[in-house]
């Protein structure tokens, strides 16, 4: 049988930041590999205890690889030797970096470039490693799996591989993101103290995300309507978050703009289907999971048109420029002032989510193993 190993260590259970977008990915392909091919065997690397599942052999690392710089240390210096004494065929490095030394071929995870596009959203370091580790990684992979076209589009372009090594493979939605009864959204709006009509936002609060823009852009709106109503930006703190609370502190928006920190994975389909409107104006995105999740949990969107968004919101969205906030403002108050636009961008985002799936990510994830 052939034997892959997948690089897990970024997968965490834990209730923060770290918990959303790259470990969403990962939880969810190693749910759904085992049951695709029973002539596969697995041996996953990992650090998470918490996580647990049959159909893979779990190889849990006694380093806190939860910690960036123990983690690329693992990787660099440990992953290889593991690979040989494991007898690895394959390893699937699942999140952009594969070891310099490799005792086996490899494909490679790129969510995308935005270290390459936007440097200066990210710590000196953390640009530095992954524009060169990625760079070196993608260039010997036997395959780079791209998790929108264009992130593939991105990987020919700015890192050269040819384009018939580059394989573009959608995230999916979990089928717990769906409309829920009315009378359990009622109650958790009443246990969270939320209103009957508000605007979200859901994702990691960093200046990738474009959430100044959108805070500018919601006080324009309540500059001239009091009634506007509030917005809720939930997510978990990432780097140069204190700008955003500053930025609020300063438009007097404190009592109109709700901060409920981290949301954990079991609630998010609840805030989702608590929203009147969700809205993720990001200036860059891999692919854009919440605006999946949402449109599954049938909240209409706005997003924006920039980077994979247009390709995951499809014609079910109002798509704005990220840039453009005045744009931003008109677009939010056109949704929230039309209940029938609001109910039919409701029906076609869940005709829109249903076209991603978690096993068919797995079922395309593994005809990359065998190429």
């Amino acid at each position: 049988m052939s034997h892959i190993a997948l690089n897990a260590h970024l997968l965490s259970l834990s209730h923060s930041y770290r918990g959303a977008g790259i470990s969403w990915y990962i939880l969810h392909l190693l749910k759904n590999l085992g049951q695709v091919d029973p002539e596969l065997r697995y041996t996953v690397f990992l650090h998470d205890r918490t996580f647990q599942e049959s159909t893979l052999k779990l190889d849990y690392s006694s380093w806190p690889t939860q910690r960036p710089m123990i983690r690329i240390l693992w990787e660099q210096l440990v992953q290889p030797m593991a690979l040989r004494r494991a007898k690895v065929d394959l390893l699937h490095a699942m999140a952009f970096v594969a070891p310099i030394v490799m005792p086996c071929p490899f494909v490679v995870t790129v969510y995308d470039l935005s270290f390459l596009r936007f440097p200066y959203a990210f710590r000196p370091f953390n640009r530095w490693y992954l524009s060169h580790l990625t760079a070196y990684s993608v260039k010997r992979a036997k395959t780079v799996i791209a998790i929108s076209k264009s992130t593939g589009q991105d990987i020919i372009n700015l890192l050269g591989k040819p384009v018939e090594q580059v394989q573009t493979i959608y995230c999916g939605v979990d089928s717990e993101f769906c409309p829920l009864p009315m009378a359990q959204v009622t109650a958790f709006k009443a246990r969270h103290r939320l209103p009957d009509r508000f605007i979200l936002f859901l994702g990691t609060l960093e200046p990738r995300k474009n959430i100044d823009g959108l805070i500018c852009a919601y006080a324009a709106w309540r500059k001239y309507d009091q009634t506007a109503p509030p917005l809720v930006i939930a997510g978990g703190k990432g780097w140069y978050y204190q700008q955003i609370f500053q930025l609020v502190e300063s438009l007097q928006l404190t009592g109109q703009i709700y901060f409920p920190g981290y949301v954990p994975q079991k609630e998010l389909p609840l805030w989702y289907n608590a929203a009147t409107l969700f809205v993720y104006p990001s200036h860059f995105e891999g692919f854009g999971l919440p605006v999946l999740e949402s449109m599954a949990c049938g909240t209409p969107i706005i997003t924006s048109n920039n980077s994979s968004l247009p390709e995951v919101a499809g014609s079910a969205g109002l798509l704005i420029d990220s840039t453009d906030s005045l744009a931003l403002t008109e677009a939010m108050v056109q949704v929230m002032s039309q209940p029938d636009l609001r109910a039919s961008m409701r029906e076609q985002g869940l005709v829109q989510a249903a076209k991603f799936r978690w096993d068919k990510t797995a079922h395309e994830t593994v005809a990359v193993y065998k190429l």
